[in-house]
């Protein structure tokens, strides 16, 4: 079972900002930047694509709900997205707001609060339709 299932199944705690029937949108706890949020399918499935044609448009769909919601939520010049998937064996897509190609690397991080997450994930929250 991977940490993404457990944090599905509320046996470890999230900052969700975004939930339906098959997905599930929380903050990223080890941002690139603030902000960053991952997108996953509450079905576990190792790999973007060996999910069906159908489970992959409706993440995207998803994922393009949740970047709105970034957008409005946080100042940023655009929502990146990242798909690279090898340090949990779970599908998930990387929202990351940048406002330089450096941000979406994945090696300097932003550093937030407790209370900064809880605040950003409800602003996040309140911007998603």
């Amino acid at each position: 079972m991977s940490i993404f299932t457990k944090i599905i199944n509320g046996e470890i705690p999230s900052y969700k900002v975004a939930e339906d029937d098959n997905f599930i949108a929380f903050l990223d706890i080890n941002p690139n930047t603030k902000g960053h949020t991952l997108v996953v399918p509450k079905k576990e499935e190792n790999k973007i694509f060996d999910l069906s044609k159908e489970e992959y448009s409706l993440l995207m769909d998803f994922s393009y709900r949740v970047a709105k919601a970034i957008e409005k939520a946080v100042e940023c010049k655009r929502v990146g997205m990242s798909v690279i998937g090898l340090e949990v064996p779970h599908v998930h897509v990387h929202l990351i707001p940048i406002n330089e190609m450096a941000d979406m690397q994945f090696q300097q991080k932003a550093k937030l609060s407790n209370e900064e997450f809880v605040s950003l994930a409800k602003s996040i929250a309140q911007s998603f339709e």
